[in-house]
């Protein structure tokens, strides 16, 4: 007898597709006899190929007309659409099996970071994803977010300062857009605080934030920004006490190992649904209320549009301070 199969349907980013990691799960445990299949951005990779609830990874390539090609062989029964892009529909046209698409709720975007108009569901994005499979009954298990990390990408601690080995918190200057990071000088502020370990971690463009940070510290700060893949931060991330992160991809994987998190907002917010999911008890969400400006967009900008970015700047301080001290 043929197994019923599914292809999952994420290309990216790191935090979105971290965010289906319920559905993933869910299907698989609740349809055991399926294959479930899941189509992906190469770079991407990483980040699913250590999942077991995956039966095999897609790569969109160069190509989607030779992707779509390679995807008919495998004669689907039913396409999960959690991107639902242009893209994702000439995957589904060509492939012409059974869809459900996820409702990306533009037009509540758009009154909410345009005219301040929330219409937005009070759900999570993780709930909503998982109401895309509703014609499968399937339920939510409750067990959060998951990131699984192959062995060979593990970070070993045993090659940090003993300071570090005993306990460190870890920076996540990282952040799509200028507007979804927290000033330089805030981190500045903390670190010169609060003695205790810090790692920070980002991508190529927060070197130069990091750099800035390296110029002050004393001697508490260990920095890896640019220098992992994500999987080896990931690691990092998994076996820190405490975590502070923009509303970016590790904030989501911090919350995949149930993390205590401060997470930042500046131009975006929580209202559009992609909080930290299940964190931690102690977990908190750090943002300036009462800005007639903000949120100013679903994404983030590369300055702000209105030059004071006050939904930064105005971060307090004494609340970042005292939530480390108390946490750590």
């Amino acid at each position: 007898m043929l197994k019923t199969k599914f292809l999952i349907i994420r290309f990216s980013s790191i935090g979105d597709i971290v965010l289906t990691s319920p559905v993933v799960r869910c299907l698989k445990n609740q349809f055991p006899e399926a294959e479930v299949h899941y189509l992906t951005k190469k770079r991407n990779i990483d980040l699913l190929k250590a999942n077991p609830y995956i039966d095999k990874i897609q790569l969109f390539g160069d190509s989607l007309s030779d992707t779509i090609r390679e995807l008919k062989t495998e004669n689907y029964d039913y396409i999960i659409d959690l991107h639902n892009n242009l893209r994702s529909l000439r995957v589904k046209l060509g492939l012409r099996a059974k869809s459900y698409s996820f409702n990306k709720l533009n037009l509540r975007k758009f009154l909410l970071t345009s005219f301040k108009l929330n219409f937005m569901p009070q759900a999570h994005i993780v709930d909503r994803n998982l109401e895309t499979l509703s014609h499968f009954h399937l339920t939510n298990d409750g067990k959060g977010l998951e990131y699984f990390i192959p062995e060979e990408d593990e970070f070993n601690l045993s090659g940090l300062p003993v300071r570090f080995r005993n306990g460190y918190m870890v920076l996540v200057l990282a952040g799509t857009y200028a507007t979804k990071r927290m000033p330089v000088e805030k981190y500045k502020n903390l670190i010169g605080e609060v003695d205790i370990p810090f790692i920070l971690l980002g991508g190529k463009s927060e070197r130069i934030m990091a750099d800035h940070i390296l110029s002050w510290e004393t001697g508490n700060v260990i920095d890896f920004t640019g220098k992992l893949r994500i999987n080896q931060s990931a690691s990092l991330v998994k076996n820190a006490r405490l975590v502070i992160a923009n509303d970016t991809g590790l904030m989501h994987i911090a919350a995949a190992f149930h993390k205590k998190i401060l997470s930042v907002w500046g131009s975006t917010t929580p209202e559009l649904g992609m909080y930290p999911y299940l964190p931690l008890d102690g977990s908190k969400i750090l943002e300036v209320k009462g800005l007639s400006c903000r949120p100013c967009s679903k994404l983030g900008y590369h300055e702000c549009p209105k030059k004071h970015f006050r939904c930064m700047n105005d971060l307090p301080e004494d609340q970042i301070m005292d939530w480390v001290k108390r946490e750590f």
